[in-house]
């Protein structure tokens, strides 16, 4: 049942459904949770020396991008849940099916992020990525993209849940806007990773690193197709009226 919606919280024009934070949030807030600290506690041994801790500091870069990754989903999790309040078995699955992808696609991400920044710094930045191959390092793209494609997959399935009942949630045109513009960039997501997991098969062949590297800086082309993406719904909302908040 929607409470009362004179009565709900208003945040950037999406008036707040779900503020009561449920176990089934809980539960995939501590996973992401987890998947943040095992990050950073499987990297070795604690440095025993300031060379060393110099040394493992060099990972930040690493991690930081590989945390801004995590925090993508976890976020737009965060904020479907706020913004719907939606408590079905549909959603619990596909809860649970992001924290599952989530714990397993940790050590790719991370494999295939720092390999990707050992690339850009030239050596500065360590890498876990132990690939003897070119066909090695393709497979690890492939894992990669697989992983992405699926957590994409998950937030569209939970945005096209929002829009099936966006009658019985009673979301005004603004909201609808705002959903679809959700849904259309995790669509974005999901074809980057499918377009790299089918260029990883192109380029199989190619005894280069750099060419077979592609599929992995295939991914930089997501910011200027979101910025483009989000400008249209900006454009769309200029023309619905606005609601304080």
């Amino acid at each position: 049942m929607t409470p009362e919606l004179s009565t709900l919280r208003v945040q950037d024009g999406f008036r707040l459904r779900g503020e009561s934070i449920s176990r089934l949030e809980t539960f995939v807030d501590a996973a992401f949770a987890f998947a943040v600290t095992m990050m950073v506690i499987s990297v070795g041994t604690l440095p025993g020396s300031v060379p060393e801790l110099l040394q493992a500091l060099h990972r930040v870069p690493t991690f930081a991008l590989c945390f801004l990754i995590l925090m993508l989903f976890w976020s737009g999790h965060n904020r479907w849940s706020r913004r719907y309040g939606l408590d079905s078995s549909s959603v619990t699955l596909w809860s649970l099916v992001l924290v599952l992808v989530v714990l397993i696609w940790l050590y790719p991400l991370r494999m295939v992020i720092g390999g990707g920044m050992y690339f850009v710094t030239g050596g500065w930045v360590p890498s876990d990525m132990q690939a003897t191959s070119v066909g090695e390092l393709q497979d690890c793209f492939v894992i990669y993209g697989v992983g992405f494609a699926v957590l994409s997959a998950v937030m569209i399935q939970l945005q096209r849940l929002a829009l099936a009942g966006a009658d019985e949630l009673q979301l005004d045109p603004l909201e609808r806007n705002e959903t679809r513009r959700e849904l259309g960039s995790y669509v974005i997501l999901l074809a980057f990773a499918l377009a790299s997991i089918a260029l990883t098969f192109v380029v199989r062949l190619q005894s280069s690193p750099l060419v077979a590297s592609l599929p992995g800086f295939l991914y930089s082309g997501i910011g200027p197709a979101m910025h483009f993406h989000h400008a249209r719904f900006h454009r769309l909302r200029r023309q619905l009226a606005p609601r304080a908040g």
